[in-house]
């Protein structure tokens, strides 16, 4: 490919535009073209890109907002094509409005074809773009500096999954349903939840013809009729985005400055509700909402407490945010919960029981780029639900590793930092943290080497010395990382012969954490959400260094070392698992139809190991399952053995199938797992189903049997049979 001829062409915005215009070839010739409009003094700029810049400037100039900028930068190159343009503009709107220098006028992120010819390629020539614009004072910031912001990773200004439109769709039609009041979605770490309440902030807060809803592919139409009709509704809608960690908080705060429409006042703590009702309530985090139980600092709550006439010891800040609110939106993960402090999970339990309550799932992945298999894995290890048969973790998109010493842990997130920034170590509340009131003192002691605990509360992840001090759970959740070292501290141990988990709760120093605590499997579960939740922070990969020498000796079974050991290959791909071991297909549940196909190629999805009793991986894949929808049978994230169908009579057996119409629940696909019955109609041409029925296994409440009847039972597709679970 010859170079491109990039060239950024700077011209004054006012009316005299034109005769300058019409010396620019592309300008002429209708070529495609990518403009930014600005003013330094305003701080304000618009992105675009067209194909018609002359027209396009003279709606620009005859719009009040834009016609008071004052300055334009058009871009042009031989290599621009639409899809081109549109890209490049939909990253430059995600990276200025992160760059802070300019406070963008565009009111969401604009198109982009996702998998167009070459974008790797024009990747390469964004990046040009943007250190021109650089050094012509239009960015400051470079794009890595970008990508580690928080402004960047929880813009609006982002694209949405299938999923997060879903969600989208269901919480507008919460608020135009009378007979509904709240929405739950639960999702586990990374899956979205925070840039989807912003976005929800962002669609509400904008002018309905300044939105581009052709961002939403296929949902256009739909999400278009129901903001339309919300804003009707709530014409000016009375909103709150309740976080209730401050660290997190305050960071949520500062991107609301920097996002037109939002103002930072909108970002509150639990308390702040108490002083005015609110049309619509978005609660981040709602696991973290708290009650009295073993509160340090009784005030703020008491206070709140009473001026909204409720009983301190019997209501939580849950109950604050239902009264306060005529319409409440949570994101909710219940193995986030930490501390005794936390709301119980039965309320959520009741409130997602209640009939004014729609429950829904956000499943998709957005963070660990190991996806739903790391996830997975992460839940099985905790839970030492992994078959002797697995062997060692492998992802070809991901790194985990077990360090031999605190020192390669140190290194290696140092190394990674100094390449790629925001490297962070972890650790288990397992020290006192003596530095606290000692800034001299260090906290930390292992193998002879000294560590501190982290300095400062408020946003921790990013301040000055972070890479040089260890994080806990309290300065790290909700926050993205790219490396993560985890440190597991004296309080988690293993026991062989049960195998199971134990805690050692006098090695335990988060007094917060257990105070009030009596059953010791309380506690352990906050030990367990606190390490998933820790081993769920990392972008790129995980370092893991265990302090216990039975908790390790179990790590070691699953975790490949960085270095090879003796005995030990060194080649990775020898470190999944023995080669004697067969090995099968894991498919996500989120894939399309064709993931399923026998045309299927394995190396682009992640295997398992077949259990020995199987000696043929013929006709065998395995899914993870989620959801409590065949509980009885299939616990929530577990790996399960499917084998494909050829036919034959399904009736009282446990099916994955594909689902025409409608989408599973749980996992937000259009596949389900379930038990399969149907009945048949004879006629003199042969048979045909009159109704499958798919019956949930499940003790939860809430899940009904999805009964098909014509074309729906014609079209269903039966892709495989249970075997059993992983």
């Amino acid at each position: 490919m010859s170079e491109p001829e990039l060239e950024i062409k700077e011209i004054a915005f006012n009316k005299a535009i034109f005769l300058q215009l019409e010396t620019l070839s592309q300008a002429r010739n209708f070529w495609p073209i990518v403009y930014i409009l600005n003013d330094g003094t305003l701080r304000e700029a618009y992105v675009g890109e067209t194909t018609d810049l002359l027209a396009r400037m003279a709606t620009h100039l005859s719009n009040g907002e834009k016609s008071r900028l004052t300055e334009a930068h058009f871009i042009t190159s031989n290599r621009f094509n639409k899809s081109a343009t549109l890209d490049i503009e939909s990253n430059l709107i995600k990276y200025i409005a992160a760059d802070g220098k300019f406070r963008l006028l565009n009111c969401n992120v604009g198109l982009s074809n996702h998998n167009y010819y070459q974008k790797q390629w024009y990747w390469e020539l964004f990046k040009d773009i943007w250190s021109r614009l650089r050094g012509l004072g239009i960015a400051r910031h470079s794009i890595k500096d970008i990508d580690n912001s928080a402004l960047f990773k929880y813009s609006p200004y982002k694209s949405l999954t299938k999923d997060q439109k879903r969600g989208i769709i269901l919480i507008l039609q919460m608020l135009l349903n009378p007979y509904k009041r709240n929405i739950v979605l639960e999702g586990g770490a990374g899956t979205g939840k925070t840039v989807l309440a912003l976005f929800l902030f962002k669609l509400l807060h904008t002018p309905l013809e300044e939105f581009n809803f052709a961002t939403f592919g296929e949902y256009e139409e739909k999400i278009l009729d129901l903001t339309r009709a919300v804003k009707g509704k709530y014409p000016d809608p009375q909103m709150a985005l309740v976080v209730p960690m401050t660290s997190f908080r305050a960071t949520l705060t500062r991107v609301f400055k920097n996002v037109k429409g939002l103002k930072p006042s909108m970002v509150v703590g639990p308390s702040d509700i108490a002083k005015k009702h609110f049309d619509i309530i978005i609660v981040d985090e709602a696991h973290r909402l708290r009650w009295r139980k073993s509160l340090t600092n009784y005030l703020s709550f008491d206070t709140a407490s009473r001026q909204l006439g409720f009983d301190k010891h019997r209501h939580t800040e849950l109950d604050w945010v239902l009264k306060q609110s005529d319409k409440t939106v949570l994101f909710y993960d219940k193995e986030q919960s930490i501390k005794p402090a936390d709301v119980p999970a039965e309320q959520f339990t009741s409130l997602k029981a209640r009939s004014d309550t729609i429950v829904t799932p956000l499943v998709s992945q957005l963070r660990v780029k190991g996806g739903n298999d790391y996830v997975s894995f992460v839940h099985r290890l905790l839970h030492t639900q992994l078959p002797k048969e697995y062997g060692r973790f492998y992802s070809k998109r991901y790194i985990l590793r077990l360090c031999n010493s605190i020192e390669e842990l140190i290194q290696h997130v140092k190394q990674h930092d100094d390449e790629s920034s925001l490297s962070r170590m972890i650790a288990g509340f397992s020290w006192p943290w003596r530095s606290k009131t000692n800034p001299m003192q260090a906290d930390i002691e292992i193998e002879g080497k000294w560590l501190k605990w982290n300095v400062t509360n408020s946003d921790w992840i990013n301040s000055a010395n972070a890479v040089n001090e260890v994080g806990c759970i309290h300065t790290t959740q909700g926050y993205d990382l790219n490396f993560a070292g985890i440190i597991l501290g004296k309080e988690i141990s293993y026991n062989e012969k049960t195998n199971e988990i134990v805690i050692l709760k006098q090695h335990y120093y988060d007094s917060n954490g257990k105070k009030g605590v009596e059953d010791d499997a309380e506690l352990k579960e906050y030990i367990i959400h606190i390490y998933k939740t820790l081993l769920l922070r990392a972008i790129e990969g995980c370092y893991v260094y265990v302090v216990d020498d039975k908790l390790r000796a179990y790590f070691e079974k699953h975790l490949p070392y960085i270095e090879p050991q003796p005995n030990e290959a060194s080649d990775p791909a020898d470190t999944i698992a023995d080669k004697s071991i067969l090995r099968i297909p894991l498919y996500n549940l989120q894939a399309a139809a064709g993931a399923f196909s026998n045309e299927q190629q394995v190396d682009n999805v992640d295997t398992v190991p077949l259990p020995s009793k199987y000696k043929s991986t013929e006709g065998l894949f395995a899914c993870a399952v989620v959801g409590e929808s065949m509980n009885k049978v299939i616990p929530n994230g577990s790996i399960c053995l499917f084998r494909r169908d050829d036919g034959g009579s399904r009736n009282g057996k446990i099916v994955l199938v594909e689902l025409t119409d409608m989408q599973d629940p749980d996992s937000g696909s259009y596949y389900t797992v379930k038990e399969y019955h149907s009945t048949k109609n004879t006629t003199p041409e042969g048979w045909q189903h009159a109704t499958i029925t798919l019956k949930p296994l499940t003790h939860a409440e809430g899940y009904k049997v999805i009964k098909l009847t014509g074309n729906e039972a014609k079209n269903l597709r039966v892709i495989g049979l249970f075997e059993q679970v992983l």
